[in-house]
């Protein structure tokens, strides 16, 4: 009865840790914010740990996570970290992205 507890305890142990290693999703729709190329959106679509990216002026780039908290974009030669709920993601370069669609411009006042 002890080794099948044992066995039981090392199997949930293991199955933890595979959960807790799984990457956040970053897949989605982006908005810079900061430091910004262009006023086009930008997309992420996530595969695991690996990244197809398309910034704000569409220029592509693969990358993935190479470690928790940040990825890599190998066309870009730079690296960006993402916040832990995966809505902003801050490059090497000093531009910023958040998640959600491009916000609509603000309501022009008319002079009367």
């Amino acid at each position: 009865m002890k080794i099948l507890f044992g066995a039981f305890a090392v199997l949930a142990a293991l199955a933890a840790s595979e959960a807790s290693a799984q990457p956040i999703n970053l897949t989605g729709d982006y908005h810079c914010i900061a430091a910004c190329r262009g006023p086009g959106p930008a997309f992420i679509t996530q595969n695991g740990w690996s990244l197809n990216v398309l910034n704000e002026v569409g220029e592509p780039s693969r990358g993935w996570i190479d470690r928790p908290g940040h990825i890599w974009l190998e066309d870009w030669h730079q690296g960006a970290i993402y916040s832990p709920d995966g809505f902003t993601i801050q490059f090497d370069s000093g531009t910023i992205w958040q998640r959600g669609p491009v916000p609509p411009p603000p309501p022009l006042h008319r002079r009367g």
